[in-house]
C-alpha cells in the first residue's frame, strides 16, 4: 500500500500512509487509538474506499470496492467478534454460501470431507459435523480461519483474535498462525498486547494520528523505543515535561480509603487488581489502549461484575455491585465513550445534567421542575458550559461542552469517588484545561478520583498515584515524585516475566 489518503468530514484519517507485507510473516499493525490502523485496514479489505495512493496485491493493481470483492482476491479478515452461526454445524459455517453441489442437491459428504481437510490444515482436528457453539471461543476462531483461507487467501488480516481468549487459547492460535506462515501467508496482526506482539511478530509498523511513522524487523525495535513512537514522546527526554510539574505531596496513609478492591477480576476482562483510593487523593491509572483501563473503571463501578476478590466501599464490603448500588454509595463514572455511554443525545442539556440525582432518589421521587432549572442554571455556570438555553438538545453542544454536562450529572449527587475514563479525549486545549482544573479544585475539596487516560503527560499532571497496567493486569504503582513519564513507559516496555523495580532502576 503506497501513499494511502483516505478522509471523512473534517478528519484526514489516513494521511499518505505505507504499508508492504511479505510472504511468510506475521506483520504487526501498532498504534494508539485513532492511529488509523482500522481505517487502513478497512481500506485494504474494501470496506472504504481511498482517495489517493495505490495498492499492490503481488505487483498488480488492486482496488476491492467491497469485502467480498477483497476476499476474492485473496484477503480475508478474521476479527475479534467470532461471526459464526452457532446453531449450524462447523462444516456448515465453512461452506456457508458456497456449498458443494451434486445433482443440484448439496452434497454434504463433500463438505464434511473438505471442511475436515480446511480444519486439518491448521492443525486441528475436531469433528466438523457438530454445532460451531460445541466448541470454547478459541477452536471458534480457528473455524473462522480455516473458513477464511478455504477461499485460497494470500492475506490474512487478524484484527484483536485474541482479546476474548485465555493464556491457553492464545498460545494455540499463535501455533495456527506460526502454522500458516510456514504455508507462506501474509498475516496482519493487530493487538494491543505488547507481549503478544513481541512474541509472534516479525515485523511492525507504526501509525500515528493518520501518519505512518515507520516500518521495524521485531528484532530492531526495543519495546521502549516502540511506544516513544506509538505515543510521540522521546522516553529519554522527558525532564522537561515533568520539570515544571508542581511537587506532589503525598496522601497520607491517615485519609480515609473510600474504595478498596483486592485481588478483583473477571474473565477476559481485568485481573488480579489491587487498587485502593483515598478521600482528596487522585489515583491515575496509565497503561497503553487495550491494557484493562476501563475494564477495570466497569468492575469498580458494576457495570461487569466481579468473579475474584472483593470491594469495600467505606470500611463497608459490597456483596452484589452493580451500578445501581455504586450510585447509592456515592460513586460516580464518567464513561470512555460519551456518544454511546454517556450523553442521551435527544434529551435537553437540563434533563441530562438531574439523571444520575434522578436515579440516586428514585423514580418514585421525581425532581420538581424548578428544582431541575436551578440545579443545571448552577451547573452550567460552575463549569463555564457554552449554552444560552438548557432545554436545547445536549446533541447540539461541542464535544468538550457535552463532557461538561456529563460531569455536571455526576456531580449533582456530590460523589464521594469520582472515575473519570478519557474525560478530555477529542476535546480543545481550553476545555481540557478547564477539566484539568476542575479535577484538582474536586480533589482540594477532598473527593477521591480515579482519573484515566490515554495522554500519559496528563496522568503525570494530575495524578498522586499512579497504578500501570499492562495486557489487563496490574504491573507497577508510583507515587509523589516518582511519577514521571520516562518511568512509566519502562514499566509499560518491561517484560512482564521481569521485576519492574530494577527495570525501573536500571
Amino acid at each position: 500500500m503506497h501513499g494511502i489518503v483516505k478522509t471523512f468530514p473534517g478528519v484526514r484519517a489516513l494521511d499518505t500512509v505505507q504499508f508492504k507485507l511479505r510472504h511468510g510473516e506475521v506483520h504487526s499493525l501498532m498504534g494508539e487509538n485513532g492511529a488509523g490502523k482500522s481505517t487502513l485496514i478497512k481500506v485494504l479489505t474494501g470496506v472504504y474506499r481511498h482517495e489517493e495512493g495505490t495498492i499492490l496485491l503481488n505487483g498488480k493493481p488492486i482496488s476491492p470496492r467491497t469485502p467480498l470483492e477483497a476476499q476474492e482476491q485473496g484477503i480475508s479478515t478474521v476479527y475479534q467478534e467470532v461471526n459464526l452461526f452457532p446453531e449450524l454445524s462447523v462444516a456448515e459455517n465453512i461452506f456457508i454460501g458456497r456449498e458443494p453441489k451434486k445433482f443440484g442437491l448439496i452434497n454434504w459428504r463433500k463438505i464434511i470431507k473438505k471442511a475436515r481437510e480446511a480444519m486439518l490444515r491448521i492443525n486441528i482436528d475436531i469433528d466438523v459435523t457438530l454445532p460451531a457453539r460445541s466448541y470454547s471461543v478459541a477452536i471458534q476462531q480457528m473455524i473462522t480461519i480455516a473458513r477464511s483461507i478455504d477461499f485460497d487467501a494470500k492475506i490474512l488480516v487478524l484484527d484483536e483474535p485474541t482479546s476474548s481468549l485465555d493464556t491457553a487459547e492464545v498460545s494455540q492460535l499463535f501455533n495456527v498462525i506460526r502454522c500458516l506462515r510456514d504455508q507462506g501467508f501474509g498475516i496482519v496482526f493487530v493487538s494491543h498486547f505488547l507481549d503478544q506482539v513481541y512474541e509472534i511478530s516479525d515485523r511492525i509498523s507504526v501509525l500515528r494520528n493518520g501518519q505512518f511513522i515507520g516500518e521495524y524487523p521485531i528484532s530492531e525495535l526495543p519495546r521502549m523505543k516502540l511506544i516513544s513512537k506509538m505515543i510521540g514522546k522521546d522516553a529519554l527526554n522527558t525532564s522537561d515535561l515533568t520539570q515544571h510539574h508542581k511537587s506532589r505531596k503525598n496522601i497520607s496513609n491517615n485519609q480515609k480509603i473510600v474504595l478498596n478492591g483486592e485481588h478483583i477480576g473477571r474473565r477476559n476482562s481485568a485481573t488480579d487488581i489491587d487498587i485502593n483510593i483515598r478521600k482528596g487523593e487522585v489515583v491515575g491509572l496509565a497503561g497503553l489502549l487495550g491494557s484493562g483501563r476501563t475494564e477495570v473503571a466497569n468492575l469498580l463501578f458494576g457495570i461487569d461484575s466481579i468473579e475474584t476478590g472483593k470491594i469495600t466501599v467505606n470500611d463497608k464490603e459490597v456483596k452484589s455491585h452493580s451500578p445501581r448500588s455504586a450510585i447509592k454509595n456515592k460513586i460516580a463514572y464518567t464513561p470512555e465513550n460519551r456518544k454511546d455511554a454517556g450523553i442521551i443525545p435527544d434529551l435537553s442539556i437540563r434533563e441530562n445534567i438531574i439523571l444520575a440525582l434522578q436515579a440516586h432518589k428514585g423514580w418514585i421521587q421525581p425532581i420538581r421542575r424548578n428544582e431541575q432549572q436551578r440545579l443545571s442554571k448552577h451547573f452550567i455556570k460552575a463549569l463555564n458550559i457554552a449554552t444560552t438555553d438548557a432545554e436545547k438538545p445536549i446533541s447540539q453542544l461541542s464535544g468538550g461542552n457535552q463532557q461538561k454536562v456529563i460531569l455536571a450529572r455526576w456531580l449533582a449527587i456530590q460523589p464521594e469517588l469520582l472515575m473519570l475514563d478519557e474525560p478530555t479525549r477529542g476535546i480543545d486545549i481550553g476545555a481540557k484545561a478547564e477539566i484539568e482544573k476542575l479535577i484538582a479544585d474536586l480533589c482540594q475539596k477532598g473527593m477521591a478520583l480515579l482519573f484515566i487516560s490515554s495522554e500519559l503527560e496528563e496522568i503525570v499532571r494530575d495524578s498522586h498515584r499512579v497504578i500501570v497496567l499492562k495486557d489487563r493486569k496490574k504491573v507497577g504503582e508510583i507515587s509523589g515524585d516518582e511519577i514521571q513519564l520516562d518511568r512509566i513507559m519502562k514499566i509499560i516496555a518491561s517484560d512482564s516475566k521481569k521485576p519492574v523495580k530494577k527495570l525501573i532502576n536500571a
